[in-house]
């Protein structure tokens, strides 16, 4: 069946109702983030405890990062079919059963039930990596990377807030049979369930629908055809743009998540403690989502294209100060600092370039496609870093995130060149 529609708004009616639809995507945003991380802090040490060794626990972050990658797809389907706020709202329930099935393998001690909960509790990222592209739907043109990294930037304070909820969550649970190490994932389904209901009643109207709405009747059955994965991948195929925005959001989540993943053992092989190590890790996440406002309104301003080659710059400088930093710390934590801008410049250019590229009826298979292919391409590189690593070092792993960046900076200088042609 159909999803209900309501008649498309008016002229003077779209800037209250991006304000309010933005505002809703924070809130849940803010959630979402928290949900993430509250679980996350722990992860690795509940799959130590219940597996009953070290060499299993790197599993855990495995399988939250396969998550987002499974659901993609169908996430994708089904948000090209029924809009925005379903597509939210499964993603969202996903996280807080996956969460469950995380405190039952904890209970009864099941190490394979722990991983599937896993999968699932990181499946609840899905939602916040879709919120971004939901941000660009009824933004204008102009403003649409402004509009992106916003809602990216809200993150933060949930990524934050996260790990500092982890100890009181864990205390919450004592005499209820639950392992400490397991309470922030009951908190975690509190908050998923919290989103989704947000979502469920207060995205409204869905602003995927809506912008169809706005850009006037369609055919339906080429609508239909049109809003296909085969069509998205076709879409992505007919525009050299597409093409640069999936590579771009692609290379630079790879790089980051490959380099970033493995500087812990890193730091810890030149004698930094955890206290340190966090603090790196704490300046890179900050890297990641706090400076995202500057990238979008750089975006905006200066041109997609610009700010993937400031990615590419930041990205490549980023693997030079951690790759040459040896025992220097200050290096470290300056390279991994960069790291995360880098990471904000590829993420808000490439989405909203991508958005700007593909017609309004592929969009969200466009959009699944590049979350899908983010995903597993960093899961592979993460797995890729930690062999690398044990074999070569941690300097090799960085000069290898830096020339995964050639092909994106070579499709931008292209993209570059055509556009003068064309305007000359």
């Amino acid at each position: 069946m159909p999803p209900r529609r309501t008649p498309a708004p008016k002229a003077t009616e779209l800037p209250a109702l991006r304000r309010r639809i933005q505002a809703v995507l924070i809130a849940s945003q803010i959630l979402g983030g928290l949900g993430i991380a509250i679980g996350v802090a722990l992860a690795a040490v509940l799959a130590k405890d219940v597996s009953g060794t070290e060499a299993l626990s790197g599993l855990a972050s495995t399988a939250t990062v396969a998550g987002p990658a499974l659901l993609a797809m169908p996430l994708a389907s089904l948000m090209a079919a029924r809009g925005r706020r379903p597509g939210l709202v499964f993603a969202y329930l996903m996280g807080a059963a996956g969460a469950g099935v995380v405190v039952l393998g904890a209970v009864i001690d099941s190490f394979p039930l722990l991983l599937a909960g896993l999968v699932g509790f990181g499946a609840g990222s899905s939602a916040n990596l879709a919120a971004r592209f939901a941000a660009a739907d009824l933004a204008e043109p102009d403003r649409r990377g402004r509009a992106i990294s916003t809602v990216v930037w809200a993150t933060t304070i949930g990524a934050v807030l996260g790990p500092n909820v982890a100890a009181p969550a864990g205390e919450s649970v004592a005499g209820f049979g639950i392992p400490a190490t397991a309470g922030p994932f009951v908190w975690a389904a509190g908050v998923f369930l919290i989103a989704a209901v947000m979502v469920a009643l207060l995205l409204r109207p869905d602003p995927l629908l809506t912008a169809r709405d706005l850009a006037g009747p369609v055919d339906a059955g080429e609508a239909a055809a049109g809003r296909s994965l085969k069509a998205g991948m076709r879409a992505v195929r007919a525009s050299s743009r597409a093409r640069l925005a999936l590579v771009t959001v692609a290379v630079s989540h790879t790089t980051m998540v490959s380099i970033m993943s493995m500087t812990p053992v890193a730091l810890s092989h030149h004698g930094a403690g955890i206290q340190l190590i966090g603090l790196v890790i704490s300046g890179h996440i900050a890297g990641m989502y706090a400076f995202s406002p500057v990238m979008g309104w750089l975006s905006d301003r200066l041109g997609r294209l610009s700010v993937i080659g400031l990615a590419v710059g930041l990205l490549s400088v980023a693997a030079l100060l951690a790759g040459t930093a040896g025992a220097s710390h200050p290096q470290t934590a300056a390279g991994l600092f960069l790291l995360g801008l880098g990471w904000s410049a590829g993420l808000v250019s490439g989405s909203a370039l991508l958005t700007d590229s593909v017609p309004q009826a592929a969009r969200a298979a466009v959009q699944g496609l590049s979350d899908f292919t983010m995903n597993t391409a960093a899961g592979v590189g993460g797995l890729v870093a930690g062999l690398v690593v044990a074999q070569a070092g941690y300097g090799l792993l960085n000069l290898l995130g830096a020339c995964l960046l050639l092909p994106m900076a070579a499709l931008a200088v292209r993209g570059a060149v055509r556009g003068t042609a064309r305007r000359a």
